[in-house]
């Protein structure tokens, strides 16, 4: 592998271990609704200042903006229904694990971005594993199919806006500006929606502390989903959108530790071996001449 794919192989793998972690945290708090709301105003604040130092995104990718920040929207809230409805280590790889096979399918039938054999099968290989991780066992998914809907529904959200992105950050000239603009338009998107969700029912009983600690945790996940999020468009202009968008999803692996370490869940024989498959996924992923 030249030093080039190694450094993208290292910059999605950071990405996922952030975006495991805020996602983590959202799980783990009630009012989910105000911690999207605080952690948009976060991206706000983040993108009006950063902006005066990176070049805006060329006109070419603003339809791609305005799209992807509408996928985003419809994301985040089928994110906090299936956190709402399903086990932490349930959800999450199930809505992780369909986003691979949909990109790679688009990207080779759509964009021209035939994958070759070795990352290929690595992307089948993480794909279909993840898919054991949201499907096992298959007792909670006969008892919960509510969240299993949820979950498939991310899934396809992901899809959308990692082949959205994919186009849109190579049109803009400019990554850092691009994901700048996503991060600002997408806070003030989710404020908005967030806002009228709250008028139209009751909000949720905040357990996260106090005010001070409430935007604390905010602040934080705000920082980790633009900093996961940039660094993954960031190799979507280095690399094929199919492998990145599977590399992404190793945070299963680590999605999955952190729901038997901090939400008590369990994880069994067969999602662990799941777990490795997905790690040996990475490698074909990474293979000399991919």
């Amino acid at each position: 592998m030249s030093s080039s794919g190694a450094l993208v192989v290292a910059a999605v793998l950071a990405a996922a271990v952030l975006h495991a972690s805020w996602n983590a945290v959202a799980k783990g708090v009630t009012d989910r609704l105000g911690l999207f709301a605080r952690a948009g105003v976060v991206g706000v604040v983040l993108a009006a200042v950063a902006l005066w130092w990176v070049t805006p995104p060329a006109h070419a990718s603003w339809p791609w903006l305005g799209a992807s920040v509408a996928v985003h929207v419809a994301y985040n809230l089928a994110l906090l229904a299936a956190y709402r409805l399903g086990d932490f280590n349930q959800t999450y790889p199930l809505a992780r694990g369909l986003g691979p096979l949909v990109v790679a399918a688009v990207a080779t039938l759509a964009l021209d971005e035939p994958l070759p054999p070795a990352p290929l099968a690595g992307v089948i290989l993480i794909a279909g594993s993840i898919g054991v991780l949201g499907l096992t066992p298959w007792r909670k998914v006969r008892e919960n199919r509510p969240a299993v809907l949820a979950a498939v529904a991310t899934g396809l959200a992901i899809a959308g806006y990692t082949l959205i992105d994919g186009v849109g950050v190579r049109r803009s000239g400019s990554p850092a500006g691009y994901t700048l603009w996503l991060v600002g338009l997408q806070g003030l998107a989710t404020i908005a929606v967030v806002a009228g969700a709250k008028r139209l029912r009751r909000a949720e009983p905040a357990r996260i502390g106090s005010a001070g600690s409430a935007w604390s945790i905010a602040f934080a996940v705000g920082i980790m989903s633009a900093l996961a999020y940039g660094l993954v468009l960031w190799a979507q202009t280095r690399g094929a959108l199919a492998a990145v968008a599977a590399l992404r999803e190793s945070s299963v692996v680590v999605a999955a530790a952190i729901g038997v370490v901090f939400f008590d869940e369990q994880l069994g024989r067969v999602r662990i071996l799941a777990s490795v498959a997905v790690a040996a996924g990475v490698v074909l992923l990474a293979v000399p001449g991919s």
